[in-house]
């Protein structure tokens, strides 16, 4: 059973750094306690792939990601009336579940670099890349239905935990499945990105607004509204995401210059481009739909498609879809009766989401 920590100094309401720290140091150490379950060699490339170690097993400082989620889940805590450390078991459970779902992805979309070093699968192979995950997974929803061992969560307010957990991470699934069948289609609608982007990023960082919440015994229809309140700003997120997947600057995002371009993902730029009736638009849809070097572009055939996606409009309005998600996520937040700074602090997280640089 992984202790409980107890509860650290809450950020500044305006101050998302400390925010997302103040995740960090609550999470991080249930996080490498759950992670110290799994059997060898999975514990030791878990604790690479989070960054705690190189390759070797020796410990280093190396970047472990933004963790927005553990810090939703925190906040949602709070926004119950309970202390953010009644969250904890809900942050360390959807930081699993996210990284199960990055070991698969990184395979899948056969990914070298993330966050600036190799990734499981190239280092370790494959198999364990997937029994990593798969064992994340589980480890999920072992912690979930243990926190009613600490403290204040009830066996019931556990299972709806788990429940909502185990939803999210079928959508997120079904998420990935659709963006892998759209890499095989030379043109996909926006709505069927949005619903796809829903999936694989929303359903996640919906449930990370709400987990908290549930395990503080929230009822239903708040914590339903901070879903809607984590899926709109997932869908935010995953708007910037593709921006940077095409534009984004290798130094600070830790991928490959037009990773997304290079593995011919239909992003929202990509099919928003491709939705308009211009000259740029239809020769954007021509390269796509050439077979000849098929996955073996260089950059500069690369930065001429970029290019294209820009001149068609898909750039910008991809940057006003991520800004009309983050208004609809905001508006979410009315429905729940919560403590201002609370409030102000789910404000700043979304804020932080649309102007991000990685």
């Amino acid at each position: 059973m992984v202790a409980r920590p107890e509860q650290a100094p809450t950020a500044p309401a305006d101050d998302v750094p400390a925010l997302l720290d103040h995740g960090r140091t609550l999470c991080t150490p249930v996080l490498r306690e759950a992670v110290a379950r799994l059997a060898a060699p999975m514990d030791a490339v878990s604790a690479y792939h989070f960054g705690w170690t190189d390759a070797q097993g020796n410990p280093t400082n190396a970047d472990s990601g933004k963790a927005v989620r553990p810090a939703l889940a925190l906040l949602s805590a709070r926004a119950a009336g309970a202390p953010a450390s009644v969250g904890v078991p809900g942050g360390v459970a959807v930081e699993l579940v996210h990284n199960f779902s990055l070991l698969h992805d990184d395979l899948m979309d056969r990914d070298e670099t993330r966050r600036h070093r190799a990734t499981v699968w190239t280092v370790f192979g494959p198999a364990q890349a997937i029994l990593v995950g798969d064992a994340m997974f589980a480890l999920a929803n072992e912690i979930l239905l243990e926190a009613p061992g600490h403290g204040t969560t009830t066996a019931v307010d556990a299972g709806r935990a788990v429940h909502r957990v185990t939803v999210a991470t079928r959508k997120l699934i079904d998420g990935q499945a659709q963006d892998l069948s759209f890499e095989h289609r030379d043109r996909v609608g926006v709505e069927e990105c949005l619903e796809m982007e829903g999936n694989k990023t929303g359903a996640l960082l919906a449930v990370s607004a709400s987990i908290g919440a549930v395990l503080a015994g929230m009822d239903d229809k708040g914590a339903d509204a901070l879903e809607r309140y984590g899926y709109h700003l997932g869908l935010a997120f995953q708007a910037v995401d593709d921006l940077l997947g095409i534009w984004g600057d290798t130094e600070v995002t830790g991928k490959p210059n037009f990773g997304d371009l290079r593995a011919r993902k239909k992003s929202l730029p990509v099919c928003a481009a491709l939705a308009e009736d211009n000259k740029a638009s239809r020769r954007l849809a021509e390269l796509l739909a050439d077979p000849e070097g098929r996955g073996d572009e260089d950059e500069e055939q690369l930065a001429v498609r970029a290019a294209l996606i820009e001149e068609a409009g898909g750039r910008a309005w991809t940057a006003e879809e991520a800004r009309r998600q983050h208004k609809t996520a905001l508006a979410a937040l009315d429905e729940v009766a919560m403590p201002s700074s609370v409030r102000a602090q789910f404000a700043a997280l979304a804020e932080f989401v649309v102007v991000r640089e990685r």
